[in-house]
């Protein structure tokens, strides 16, 4: 069978919805800019590309892969839209890693998309006969909702759910995520993004153009102190523990690579970041939904033949930091290993986007580590997960 090998991977810097520099970009406009650049900085025959798979969630459908391929001139490359919440992005690689090793296909691009700041709001009919009434905003449930498991309300259903289920206290989430904020810039001020971010042009509010090339989430002021004098969520429920602080934000981005069969690299002399070992989704009731990093973790190292201590860098998201603290507790891993620059507490979480530059950030942190075997896995609305295995060669 064919090997999947990621030639090229790159980022946006990630904006602050509503709020930040990418307030008035749109999910087309960085899909745009995200494809042509994937191809130049992989050196792929543009010819060649068979299709271009980008995750994209929360837009009541559309297909912004065809869209960014008609954009950049591609009109001979199809496009497909792929939803699974959060780790739409993972499954937009898993599934472009499928159709090589399946040998249909030989060159995809594959990632997400997310601009909750443009995204179009919905509207919902009341399903009362005779009644026209309609209401917004709207946002597609991810399952049924129960009590315990609120479809639209994530503090709940993953953030305090997984911190119940696992023993984990305010304490121990406030301290991993001040981690992650102090990660997150020192990362930047050492510049470990310079190389997987396209730094942008885009509009501000008065209509002239910015310069954009640093993510703006991180707040270099996060402490545990500060963090501890937050408000929680919901201080109706008897010892909530989830704040904004320790949630991740709410953010725009985009992030592709460029995927090709081993043998078409070789033979087209391109350079290989990595291979992709395996993927995997998986599923668990939704009041768990946050144990489904967890969950497919497992499912994903089992695939690969690997178990945990083989593993030389983790990605996992922080959706809310008591997911990675459960995936480390019950992993038995070292937090030295796990998001090393930071994750969704502080870098931010541009939904579908989010996957994608899990990846792109993991695969030239191990280049420059020398190589090595990289996990990045998440959990998913409804109670889904998505995980991918990365080899870097030294």
């Amino acid at each position: 069978m064919p090997q999947p090998v990621i030639v090229g991977a790159v980022r946006t810097p990630i904006g602050r919805s509503f709020k930040g520099t990418l307030v008035n970009t749109s999910a087309e406009e960085l899909a745009t800019a995200i494809i042509p650049e994937v191809i130049r900085r992989s050196g792929l025959d543009a010819a060649d590309i068979d299709d271009i798979i980008l995750a994209e969630a929360n837009y009541g459908g559309g297909d912004v892969a065809r869209y960014a391929a008609v954009a950049a001139g591609l009109d001979h490359v199809p496009g497909q839209a792929v939803n699974r919440h959060c780790a739409g992005s993972l499954t937009a690689i898993g599934n472009a890693s499928a159709q090589i090793s399946s040998g249909m296909e030989r060159v995809l691009l594959a990632g997400g998309v997310q601009s909750l700041s443009t995204g179009p709001l919905m509207k919902w009919r009341v399903p009362t006969p005779g009644s026209l009434e309609f209401r917004e905003p709207w946002i597609p449930p991810s399952h049924p909702e129960t009590p315990d498991a609120p479809a639209l309300d994530m503090a709940i259903t993953v953030g305090w759910n997984t911190a119940q289920s696992e023993g984990i206290t305010r304490e121990d989430m406030d301290a991993w995520a001040a981690r992650s904020h102090q990660r997150a810039v020192a990362a930047i001020d050492a510049g470990k993004f310079v190389d997987e971010i396209l730094p942008l042009k885009v509009a501000a509010a008065d209509g002239s153009l910015v310069d954009f090339s640093v993510d703006e989430h991180p707040r270099r002021d996060t402490t545990v102190e500060r963090l501890a004098g937050l408000p929680v969520l919901h201080p109706e429920i008897p010892g909530f523990s989830i704040t904004a602080g320790n949630s991740s934000g709410i953010n725009d981005a985009a992030s592709a690579v460029a995927l090709t069969s081993d043998d078409y690299a070789q033979d087209k002399g391109l350079k290989v970041f990595g291979s992709v070992k395996a993927w995997a989704t998986s599923a668990v009731p939704p009041r768990d939904c946050g144990l489904g990093a967890l969950a497919v973790i497992e499912k994903v190292l089992g695939r690969a033949g690997l178990v945990s201590s083989d593993v030389d860098l983790w990605e996992i998201n922080e959706a809310f930091a008591s997911v990675p603290v459960a995936a480390c507790r019950k992993f038995g891993l070292d937090e030295d290993l796990v998001n090393v620059f930071g994750s969704g507490c502080s870098l931010g979480h541009p939904i579908s986007a989010s996957g994608a530059r899990m990846v792109t950030t993991m695969v030239y942190e191990l280049s420059r580590r020398g190589g090595g075997i990289g996990v990045a896995a998440m959990c998913a609305g409804g109670g889904q997960g998505g995980a991918v295995v990365i080899e870097v060669q030294g």
